[in-house]
């Protein structure tokens, strides 16, 4: 199936790893074109390279109110237009309720909701500014696509995950978020979506395992509650977002799609 990400321009935040690398692997194997950014120089040098001549990487910060501007700008300096963003941003630090500190709140706050609102408000407004670039070029399956804004979140959406109280507060206020975004962006074509990873083999996902006591055990245990009894590649994450950007998913907005391997039950 051809995805139409044919010369489409996405931002891909938290593109250097992980999930958000895999994402970005994804679109330009499918031919688009996308800004990945980093807040390591030489992370984000050699993930563009890696990429080759259909990336571009910028340093940023997500907590940084000057990113969102920056990022559209090197999209249209370097491709000429924006099609989307998928905001991808590192876990807050684990931690209980109790022992989370407000300086672990406000940092995460900033990093990972503040930073990820602020920057789809600003895609959002590029996308829907009259005469926008590609507006209306969806073709006959979406001929009033704009354009796509994702969010990646987590599984503690629906349900909180155990010493991951920070991101159990942050998550599912980014959600209902999305959601509204997608109400008042709908009726302008464009549209906004989240993807709910659980246990992505990531280089986030080793380290949470790392915590266990035994984290050959750990990692055994959660496969064990897996219905397809293994953990995801990341690969396989970023083909589901890289679908959720195209114009091949034209009707899908406002919805929270879980890539879990079956985990969510009721979904």
């Amino acid at each position: 199936m051809d995805l139409g990400l044919q010369g489409r321009v996405y931002i891909v935040t938290g593109g250097t790893r992980g999930l958000g690398n895999a994402s970005a692997r994804e679109l330009v194997a499918d031919g688009a074109k996308v800004i990945v950014t980093g807040r390591d120089e030489k992370r984000t040098t050699q993930a563009a390279a890696a990429l080759g001549a259909g990336a571009v990487g910028v340093v940023a910060d997500n907590a940084d109110p000057a990113t969102p501007g920056r990022l559209i700008a090197a999209a249209r300096e370097h491709f000429g237009r924006v099609d989307g963003v998928l905001i991808s941003v590192g876990g807050p630090p684990p931690g209980s309720g109790l022992g989370n500190t407000d300086d672990q709140w406000r940092t995460a706050f900033d990093s990972v909701f503040l930073g990820a609102v602020r920057l789809a408000r600003a895609v959002a407004t590029e996308l829907t500014r009259d005469g926008a670039d590609g507006a209306g070029e969806g073709g006959a399956d979406g001929a009033d696509e704009r354009g796509a804004i994702g969010f990646v979140l987590s599984g503690s959406v629906h349900e909180p995950i155990a010493g991951l109280t920070i991101s159990n507060g942050l998550r599912p206020g980014l959600a209902g978020f999305a959601k509204s975004l997608a109400d008042e962006l709908g009726p302008q074509g464009v549209r906004v979506f989240g993807l709910l990873p659980a246990r992505i083999d990531t280089d986030r996902v080793r380290e949470l395992d790392g915590l266990a006591a035994d984290p050959v055990a750990s990692r055994a245990t959660h496969e064990s509650h897996i219905p397809l009894r293994r953990y995801g590649t990341p690969q396989e994450f970023g083909r589901a977002a890289a679908f959720l950007l195209s114009p091949a998913a034209s009707y899908l907005t406002g919805i929270m799609l879980p890539v879990d391997g079956g985990a969510l039950r009721g979904f």
